[in-house]
C-alpha cells in the first residue's frame, strides 16, 4: 500500500505593518503639537512686548497658561504612545534609533512648555506684588484728595471689572475651541488605528489562503511525479525515448499553431 508524501508544514510569521509618516499617527499628532508650540510662542513673545500691569498682559497671561497646560497633557499622551511602542517596536514598524529620536523630541517640547510657564510665572509674581504694594497705598487716608476722584476711582474698577469679564469669556471660548480641536484629532486618530486593524487582519486572511493553496499545490506535485516516475520505470529505455520525442513533435506542432498561424 502506498503511502502519499505529505507537504512540509508552513508557518507564517506575522509581518509587521510598516507605516508611512504620513499614516503614522506619531507624525500626525506631533505635526499639531509643533503648530500649539509655535503659536504659544508667537503669543508668548507678544506677551514680553506688552507693559506690566496692563489688562492686556493679564488676558495673555492667562492664555498663555492655559495653552501651557493643554500643550503639556498633549506631550504627556504621545509620551506614553511611545512608551506601548516600546515594547515591541518590530511591530510597529521602528527601530531603537527612531524611538529615541521620538523620546528627545517629547523632551524638548516639554522644556520649551515649561520655559515659558516658567518665565509668565515669574512674571506674574511680580505683577500680583505691584498690585499688593498699590493696593496697600489706597487704603491709607488721604485729606487731601477730593470724594470725585473716589467715585471716578470706583467708575474705572467697574469698568476694569466689565473688561477682565469680557476677557474671560473670550478665553473660554478660545479653550472650547481647542478641546473641540484636540477632540476631533483624537478621532482621527482613531480612525487610522482602526485602518490599521483592518489592514492588517486582511494580511493575515491573505496568507492563511496563500498557505493553504500552497500545500495543496505541494501535494498534488508530488501525486504527479510518483505517477510520472511509476509510468517512467513501466516503459523502459524504449518506452522513455519514445515518450520524449513523442512530446518533442508536439511541442513543435504547438509553436507552429501558435506563432505561424
Amino acid at each position: 500500500m502506498s503511502r502519499t508524501k505529505s507537504g512540509p508544514d508552513l508557518k507564517l510569521n506575522p509581518i509587521p505593518y510598516k507605516m508611512s509618516k504620513a499614516q503614522d499617527p506619531f507624525y500626525i499628532v506631533k505635526e499639531e503639537i509643533q503648530d500649539s508650540i509655535d503659536k504659544l510662542q508667537s503669543s508668548f513673545h507678544q506677551w514680553e512686548r506688552v507693559p506690566g500691569g496692563t489688562g492686556e498682559q493679564v488676558h495673555l497671561t492667562k492664555e498663555l497658561l492655559a495653552n501651557c497646560e493643554s500643550i503639556a497633557w498633549q506631550v504627556d499622551e504621545l509620551a506614553k504612545a511611545i512608551s506601548v511602542a516600546a515594547r515591541d517596536p518590530s511591530w510597529y514598524g521602528i527601530n531603537e534609533v527612531e524611538l529615541e529620536n521620538r523620546r528627545r523630541w517629547t523632551s524638548n517640547a516639554r522644556l520649551q512648555v515649561a520655559d515659558v510657564k516658567r518665565t509668565i510665572g515669574a512674571g506674574k509674581e511680580n505683577d500680583n506684588s505691584a498690585s499688593v504694594i498699590r493696593l496697600e497705598l489706597m487704603r491709607l487716608p488721604n485729606s487731601q484728595q477730593p470724594d470725585i476722584s473716589d467715585h471716578y476711582s470706583a467708575k474705572n474698577n467697574d469698568d476694569f471689572v466689565a473688561s477682565e469679564s469680557d476677557r474671560q469669556m473670550l478665553l473660554l471660548k478660545q479653550q472650547d475651541e481647542e478641546l473641540d480641536e484636540l477632540s476631533t484629532s483624537v478621532k482621527r486618530i482613531g480612525g487610522v488605528g482602526l485602518t490599521i486593524h483592518e489592514e492588517l487582519l486582511a494580511q493575515e486572511k491573505i496568507l492563511d489562503e496563500l498557505g493553504t493553496e500552497m500545500d495543496s499545490t505541494k501535494n498534488r506535485l508530488d501525486f504527479v511525479q510518483k505517477k510520472m516516475g511509476m509510468v517512467m520505470k513501466k516503459a523502459g529505455a524504449k518506452g522513455q525515448i519514445m515518450i520524449i520525442i513523442f512530446l518533442l513533435v508536439l511541442f513543435i506542432i504547438l509553436f507552429i499553431l501558435v506563432f505561424f498561424t
